[in-house]
């Protein structure tokens, strides 16, 4: 049980920047800077801390990763996560997601919303000019994480995410199970190197070599490594435009954990689009997972 005590103060690392703290509900709202050596760029984040966590009690944490043209503020300001988060104890955490052109660092970009800044899909590219800074999975899964459990009170860590974040969260928290006790995700771009975003990207991070593209497609890693969860939640809106265009594909990932044993709470809500409207309707269920599943670890 969570019943141990953090000794460190917050965030004591010079390697953080605190960029602003506002308080909101039993807790607090912070947003850091630091500059990363996976990116090789200044990366953001922000993360919610209820009074637990300010007291230094161990507590749950759930990271976030965004979709397509989004920051940490997306979720950060629209999700209205904090009430729930702050009733449970809970630390809520959202990184950017990709490395962003700033003072001293020239990242590549593209028009297309979907390959260049602000996309990423959580991979490492291979290909240049992407491999020099498209290196998300192991900003997330190495650098961010690390960082986090030596300078924040987490006691353990669920991952969750967005559209191509809800992509992330699925590949990340089954490609790395041992450093999550949780998984769950809202609209996720289920078979990635299989839907038109996907390929585009991919082309340009990992080129023509497709078994990197199957390496970097939830359903095909959730089938690969079988269960290794109790139980995954995924919400996906039943009036969402992108899944009807193909994009999401989700009856892959269904597909994929029947294949791999992997128990699936699949729900369609009616009605619900793709927006942060959604999100907000579902969000506590899926902080109340992992809420859950932190307390069996």
């Amino acid at each position: 049980m969570m019943n141990n005590t953090y000794n460190k103060s917050l965030s004591a690392n010079s390697q953080l920047t605190q960029q602003s703290v506002n308080r909101c509900f039993d807790g607090e709202q912070h947003y850091y800077s630091h500059e990363s050596t996976a990116t090789k760029t200044p990366m953001t984040f922000s993360i919610y801390l209820p009074d637990e966590a300010l007291a230094g009690r161990l507590c749950p944490a759930v990271l976030y990763l965004s979709g397509l043209t989004c920051n940490a503020d997306n979720v950060t300001h629209k999700a209205h996560f904090q009430q729930k988060c702050s009733e449970l104890g809970m630390i809520f955490i959202a990184p950017d997601t990709s490395p962003r052109t700033s003072e001293g660092s020239e990242v590549p970009n593209d028009e297309r919303y979907f390959v260049g800044q602000g996309a990423s899909y959580y991979v490492d590219a291979t290909q240049q000019p992407w491999s020099d800074n498209f290196n998300m999975q192991s900003y997330i899964v190495d650098e961010l994480y690390d960082l986090l459990r030596s300078e924040f009170p987490i006691h353990s860590v669920g991952i969750t995410g967005h559209s191509m974040g809800g992509h992330g969260a699925l590949l990340l928290g089954f490609k790395f199970p041992s450093k999550f006790v949780s998984v769950s995700a809202l609209s996720p771009v289920c078979a990635a190197s299989e839907s038109a975003w996907g390929q585009a990207a991919y082309t340009e991070y990992f080129g023509e070599d497709h078994s990197l593209w199957s390496q970097a497609d939830a359903s095909q890693m959730i089938e690969k490594v079988g269960q290794q969860y109790a139980s995954i939640l995924v919400d996906q809106g039943a009036a969402d435009n992108f899944l009807a265009e193909g994009q999401l594909q989700t009856a892959k990932l269904q597909d994929a954990c029947i294949k791999a044993k992997q128990p699936l709470t699949l729900r369609y809500q009616a009605g619900h689009d793709h927006s942060y409207y959604f999100i907000q309707s579902v969000i506590n269920d899926h902080i109340e997972h992992h809420w859950r599943m932190a307390q069996l670890s």
